[in-house]
């Protein structure tokens, strides 16, 4: 009964999402803490696309049963205000305004399960540090390198970086530990500036694409391992774009013999099973970084399970969500998770020799 009424919830949300994200900015109007007058229709309008988006989190944290999905996601909102020089109290006070246009619009048991929601997440804001520690810190492995590839980038020095990461190969570094603490911490800490408003979008986009470009030059290592007689196949779900994360995956069971059939970003349900059934693949790969493509990786799963490789095919997803709220892998219907390439490859072995939880 209970998944009914957060399904419930969630679908009510989305339906009113834009009159409940305007009556929302109407009961904030005047609030002390606000940075704006009540009668700057600029800034009202951008108010209500800022609700618009935290009741679409909401409502896909109320369609999985998971108040962590979107008590984490307020953390990144509220760094991502401190960044852009806004008041913490605004998202307060826009937290605590929704929720009462919550309880006057919803049918009461909906409103009541929402508001426990939105409660939960300013239980967890008031707990989170002010700012995000860097994730290129001396304590972990390659940080000079991370940290020179990185000022490259974003200096627009592709060359420089490419060249940089082939050195340290040649020089014994590891190619997995190039993935995991240059590649991926590097992308983190993007990440971390981009809401620090300290790079643009622009830049970011630039260094993703440019990690890619000096990833496939590490591939004539990576082919050159003895076959494990394994076929994986891997890919972002339904219209997600965020592809680096499961294309390392990918890699890093290359790298471990598996034939690897790597589809990328956005890509269809029914693609996605095609491509299972071609391949005659032992283990799926589903990655998400967007709260709100959680239920396209349920559907991928869903429809993959009622399908005749349905008993046999492993399932294992990752990403943002999957990393935020631990036990979310259960609710998709997936065997397992992974927080990382390493990780992915790990579990699967586990699962293709029995392994349970």
């Amino acid at each position: 009964m209970i998944v009914e009424r957060v399904m419930a919830a969630s679908l009510a949300i989305n339906a009113q999402r834009d009159d409940l994200a305007a009556a929302t900015v109407v009961r904030l109007s005047g609030h002390p803490a606000l940075p704006w007058q009540a009668d700057d229709g600029e800034a009202q309008q951008k108010a209500v696309r800022d609700v618009g988006d935290h009741l679409t989190y909401l409502a896909e944290a109320l369609a999985v049963a998971d108040p962590a999905l979107f008590a984490d996601y307020l953390v990144w909102a509220n760094g991502l205000a401190t960044g852009r020089e806004s008041s913490g109290d605004v998202l307060v006070a826009t937290l605590e305004s929704m929720a009462g246009v919550l309880q006057e619009r919803l049918a009461p048991d909906l409103a009541g399960l929402a508001a426990g929601y939105v409660a939960a997440g300013l239980e967890r804001l008031a707990e989170a540090p002010g700012s995000l520690p860097s994730f290129l810190s001396e304590d972990v492995p390659l940080a000079g390198l991370a940290r020179d590839y990185l000022t490259a980038l974003l200096a627009g020095e592709r060359h420089v970086a490419s060249r940089l990461v082939l050195d340290a190969v040649e020089d014994g570094a590891s190619i997995k530990d190039v993935y995991l603490h240059v590649f991926q911490r590097s992308q983190y800490e993007i990440g971390r500036l981009w809401q620090m408003n300290r790079v643009t979008v622009a830049q970011e986009h630039y260094c993703t694409a440019a990690t890619q470009l000096i990833m496939s030059q590490l591939y004539p290592r990576l082919f050159s391992t003895a076959r494990a007689g394994r076929r994986l196949v891997a890919a972002c779900a339904g219209d997600e774009l965020h592809e680096l994360g499961v294309r390392m995956v990918a890699d890093f069971f290359e790298m471990e013999g598996w034939d690897t059939y790597y589809l990328g970003a956005n890509v269809p349900a029914d693609s996605i099973l095609q491509a299972c059934q071609a391949n005659k693949a032992d283990l799926l790969a589903i990655s998400a970084t967007m709260v709100f493509h959680v239920q396209q990786v349920a559907g991928t799963i869903e429809q993959v399970r009622a399908s005749l490789l349905g008993p046999s095919l492993k399932i294992l997803v990752g990403g943002y969500p999957f990393n935020a709220a631990p036990d979310l892998w259960r609710k998709v219907g997936a065997d397992g998770f992974a927080r990382d390439a390493l990780g992915a490859v790990e579990r699967a072995a586990q699962l293709l020799e029995g392994g349970n939880d």
